[in-house]
């Protein structure tokens, strides 16, 4: 009976290890993966690391992670010791309530703590970036480090303290020979958990950070929107690190705890740890781009821009930070509504990238200057279709990005054409393809489907029209199975692992140049004809340099790197041409080019009342899934 248990244990055991590290080896295995599939694996390649080691993004977060991570801990560490070797010695009184304080950021939810420190940040006007972040970390990984110590200290024989000052010890040698020696068990654990929680921290970081600094769970989270398997390269390196700094941690911390007669020196330990700080930090400090000098001409050297993540071709940035001896500091946002939220918590920026209607939302709260198009002369290669759009009909404050549609990607063997013809949007309510089916998870895009189906305008105000779209939706979610996926969509259709999907045309296009299986459908009953546009906010330090970035995109070379990497059409009404002929990236690719001048597609309008009515009945829907 003892063996049956003992070997129920270790298949337990086994499979428990397998669950946390199988990720990891999945992580790691597809760094060296010779195509973009995150889900095939093809055959070997160092070609994601190389990418990897030439995107400064990329080097500069792994750069600033590091960096803070250590910073934070050797601070939190000292600081929350020094705190608890206090608190030891005081009244009851005071050791509760510091103790109670000590817990709220454990127990606060990380988005509060994050949101909270944004507008701390944002009312003593404390501009974000390195110092801003560094401080936050601190701040969450102090009450770590007591939380560890603390237990030791309680261990501790008092009398040990008396002794050493009766002997003559001065407080100070009283500290660091007597009572950091026996309690140093719970300093390394507090430091290795603050390590850790530094390294691995995404919500705080994001509503803190600034000025072009992100770590590397930041730098991750706004690539996923495209498929991007450098991400798995410069995961499998931090993975590499980190293992190298807890081990040689975790050695030290058992040391610790060997009694003095079987205690090693550790120091080599130390200085072999030092030594690999400094090997990474280094060189990853010395490889961040430094701008050329342009304050003669501009007034300043550097760029602010606050874009989508994996929106902006391989070499756009660093050929106009050549060609015009500029710094660019690059931002990503996940949504619109987050880069809204920025800039109410009064971050600046030179240049955004926001949607249509949030750049009409911009414009009537007096967010955006003019734009003088003295200093466009590449206005003139903008798509015809992209002028004079309802949310900005005169282009006096936006210039177009990238445009497209929604449609549906669908597999050609398994779903019929006939029946995408027949039934539109309402294929996904037909009881073959149940189960078979990816919903996008956007309220907005969901409801335009809904609405759509049902004849609707996707701008109407008409509540009993809306309601009616929320019934369609739940009785899709309730019958139909469907799977809500944003970004993971992508990789999903291209191995074929659902029939239909609704899905943004420029990923639809990628899909498609992927599997020659699927194809792309918009249906009759109209769709979000969307575009992203350039904009120059009023808080905008240089409005001229803003305009040259501005006029640079539309060019033709910057134009043809954005479209034909990131897979989105362009707003060049040439490079749209070249893309899209036999000799292009995507010829005879049906989902690149937009469908245009279809009575039935909409542009979305910003509309406050009609947005919050639809959030709440959103999470109705989702909630039945």
């Amino acid at each position: 009976m003892k063996t049956k248990t003992k070997l129920g244990s270790k298949i337990f055991i086994a499979i428990m290890l397998l669950f946390f590290y199988l990720p990891i080896f999945y992580t790691v295995l597809f760094s060296f993966n010779s195509s973009k599939s995150l889900t095939n694996f093809t055959g070997f390649s160092l070609q994601w690391y190389i990418r990897m080691f030439n995107e400064a993004t990329m080097i500069e977060a792994l750069f600033f992670t590091i960096t803070i991570a250590i910073l934070a801990t050797i601070i939190s560490t000292i600081v929350g010791t020094i705190t608890c070797i206090g608190i030891s010695k005081s009244n009851r009184i005071l050791k509760y309530i510091i103790k109670s304080l000590n817990n709220f950021p454990v127990l606060n939810p990380d988005i509060v703590t994050g949101i909270g420190l944004l507008m701390l940040f944002s009312t003593f006007k404390i501009e974000k970036g390195f110092a801003t972040m560094l401080i936050a970390h601190i701040m969450f990984c102090i009450p770590y480090v007591m939380l560890s110590v603390m237990p030791k200290l309680r261990q501790m024989n008092p009398n040990i303290i008396d002794a050493a000052l009766d002997l003559g010890a001065t407080p100070m040698q009283t500290i660091t020979k007597v009572i950091i020696p026996e309690i140093m068990p719970g300093i390394v654990s507090g430091a290795l958990i603050a390590f850790t929680m530094s390294i691995d921290d995404f919500i705080i970081s994001y509503f803190v950070t600034g000025g072009g600094v992100n770590n590397i769970s930041i730098l991750v989270y706004t690539m996923a929107r495209r498929i991007n398997p450098s991400v798995n390269a410069i995961s499998t390196i931090m993975i590499l690190i980190v293992t190298v700094i807890l081990v040689l941690l975790n050695i030290i911390q058992a040391n610790s705890q060997k009694p003095a007669s079987e205690k090693k020196n550790t120091k080599p330990l130390f200085v072999v740890l030092g030594l690999i700080i400094v090997a990474i930090i280094v060189p990853l400090g010395n490889s961040k781009l430094k701008g050329s000098s342009a304050i003669e001409k501009y007034g300043t050297d550097t760029l602010k821009i606050f874009n989508w993540g994996e929106y902006v071709g391989e070499n756009t940035i660093k050929n106009f930070e050549e060609e015009f001896g500029v710094k660019v500091i690059y931002e990503n946002f996940d949504s619109n509504e987050m880069m809204y939220t920025k800039l109410q918590a009064g971050d600046q920026y030179d240049v955004l990238v926001p949607s249509d209607y949030m750049i009409e939302k911009l414009i009537a709260e007096d967010y955006l200057m003019e734009i003088d198009k003295s200093y466009i002369p590449n206005f003139d290669n903008l798509e015809e279709s992209l002028k004079g759009l309802p949310y900005d009909p005169e282009n006096k404050y936006s210039i177009p990005y990238f445009w497209g549609t929604v449609g549906i990607v669908y597999n050609k063997n398994n779903v019929d054409y006939e029946d995408l013809e027949k039934y539109g949007y309402n294929i996904f309510k037909q009881e073959k393809y149940k189960g078979k089916i990816y919903m996008y998870d956007s309220e907005r895009d969901s409801f335009m489907i809904a609405l759509k189906s049902l004849g609707y305008s996707m701008n109407t105000t008409n509540i009993d029209e809306i309601n009616e779209a929320y019934e369609w939706l739940r009785e899709l979610n309730e019958t139909m199975e469907p799977i809500y996926v944003v970004d993971e969509v992508i990789d999903n259709m291209v191995n074929g692992l659902k029939d239909m999907a609704i899905v943004y045309s420029g990923d639809a296009a990628y899909i498609l140049s992927e599997n020659e299986d699927m194809g792309f459908y918009m249906p009759k009953e109209g769709t979000n004809l969307w575009s992203d546009a350039m904009v120059v906010p009023k808080t905008c330090q240089c409005p001229e340099l803003a305009f040259e970035f501005i006029n640079y995109i539309l060019s033709y070379e910057a134009s043809y790197d954005n479209s034909s990497y990131v897979g989105y059409t362009s707003s060049n009404k040439d490079v749209i041409r070249d893309l899209s002929s036999e000799d292009g990236d995507y010829y005879e690719n049906e989902a690149y080019l937009p469908r245009t001048g279809y009575e039935n597609d909409e542009v979305f309008r910003d509309n406050k009342e009609v947005k919050q009515l639809i959030s709440e009945l959103w999470i109705k829907v989702k909630a039945n899934n």
